[in-house]
C-alpha cells in the first residue's frame, strides 16, 4: 500500500514543495553557472537506469566545463578534477547539483528515497541490482547506500544494500534515510570525486 500509492503521492507533493521553497537556490545556482561559463547550459541531462532498468532522462545542474568530453563520466577521464568548474566543485560537494531531480520525481521517474540512478554504462552495478531485486523500485535522490558509505561502497555491496532497501520499503525507513542524509550532505562524507557515481 505505502510503496505503490502513498509513497508516490508523498514524493510528488514534497518534490513540488521543495521546488517552491528552494527556488532561490535554483536561481542563484543557475546564475552562477551562467556567469562562470556564459555559453554553457545550466542543466545536464543524461540517460540513467530507472525502475526495472528502463532508461529515463535524469536532470542535474551542470558541474563540468564545456571543454569536458561529451557525455563522459568523471571516472573515465584521466584528470577529471580539471574539468569540474569552480561552481561545479561547490554544488557537487553540497549535492546542490542533484536538486533538479525534484523535477524527475514530479514526472514519476524517481523517488525521494531509492537506489541512486546510474548511467547506462554501469552494467555491472545494474546487473547486480537486478540480481538483488533493487530494480523493483524507482531510483531516488538519496538512498540506503548513500547513508551507508556512498561512493566508498564497491558495486556488490552497493547493490546488496539497495536490494535490502527494495525488500523493505516503508514510511519509517524512508524517514530514517532522509534524516540521516542531511548531516551527510552537510559534511560531504562519502563523496569521492572520480568514483563511478560522480558524473557531470
Amino acid at each position: 500500500m505505502y510503496e505503490n500509492y502513498v509513497k508516490n503521492i508523498l514524493d510528488r507533493i514534497l518534490a513540488l514543495l521543495g521546488l517552491i521553497i528552494l527556488s532561490p537556490i535554483f536561481l542563484l545556482t543557475a546564475l552562477a553557472i551562467k556567469i562562470e561559463e556564459p555559453k554553457g547550459k545550466v542543466f545536464f541531462i543524461q540517460d540513467r537506469s530507472g525502475k526495472e532498468g528502463k532508461a529515463f532522462s535524469c536532470i542535474k545542474f551542470r558541474s563540468m566545463s564545456t571543454e569536458a568530453p561529451d557525455n563522459a563520466a568523471t571516472w573515465e577521464l584521466d584528470n577529471a578534477d580539471s574539468y569540474i568548474t569552480k561552481v561545479g566543485h561547490f554544488i557537487r560537494k553540497t549535492s546542490i547539483d542533484e536538486l533538479p531531480q525534484l523535477i524527475n520525481i514530479i514526472k514519476g521517474d524517481m523517488s525521494i528515497v531509492g537506489p541512486r540512478p546510474v548511467i547506462l554504462k554501469e552494467e555491472e552495478l545494474i546487473n547486480l541490482r537486478k540480481e538483488y531485486g533493487a530494480l523493483t523500485v524507482r531510483p531516488g535522490i538519496t538512498g540506503l547506500s548513500q547513508i551507508s558509505g556512498r561512493d566508498n561502497l564497491p558495486p556488490s555491496k552497493k547493490a546488496e544494500t539497495d536490494g535490502e532497501y527494495a525488500a523493505n520499503v516503508t514510511f519509517l525507513n524512508d524517514l530514517k534515510i532522509i534524516l540521516k542524509t542531511i548531516p551527510q550532505v552537510l559534511s560531504g562524507e562519502g563523496v569521492s570525486e572520480g568514483k563511478k557515481e560522480d558524473f557531470r
